[in-house]
């Protein structure tokens, strides 16, 4: 059964009981559109994570917020975005601090590692601040010669 390339989209509360939602989702459409289990599980932790820097960084305390999870899914590729309404950050400073280059892990502060992670996980990583968070995530869809 191929799926339709409709997006599907997922508005959940703020909180890390939810994210198990998430990963499944993205394992029904990936699964679907054909990845293999190596490009889905890459796919989850990179959503993971962007996922949980919007339940750990995007709103105070004990006043728990949503987040959107979109994915996109076409032919080519699926894309993810998680978009939250929390606090925003420094995205330059940020990208600035995430290279590796010449670094070690131990220089690295914990909780550090996510953009690099999902950078280094999917085929494009696009981050936007604007009163709020957003993190589009793409993989792209190699077919083998079987499939086509």
């Amino acid at each position: 059964m191929k799926l339709p390339n409709r997006p599907v989209t997922l508005t959940l509360p703020a909180e890390a009981e939810y994210l198990d939602l998430v990963r499944f989702t993205l394992y029904g459409i990936a699964t679907r559109l054909g990845f293999s289990y190596e490009e889905t599980e890459d796919m989850k932790v990179a959503v993971s994570e962007a996922c949980n820097n919007a339940v750990i960084h995007a709103y105070e305390p004990g006043n728990s917020g949503l987040i959107e999870i979109r994915f996109e899914p076409s032919v080519e590729e699926l894309r993810i975005i998680v978009k939250d309404e929390g606090h925003s950050f420094d995205i330059n400073k940020l990208k600035s601090s995430t290279s590796m280059h010449d670094r070690t892990l131990d220089d690295t502060q914990v909780g550090g590692l996510g953009l690099y992670l999902m950078q280094a996980l999917m085929d494009e990583v696009e981050v936007k601040v604007n009163g709020g968070t957003e993190v589009k995530l793409i993989k792209k869809l190699v077919k083998s010669e079987e499939m086509v």
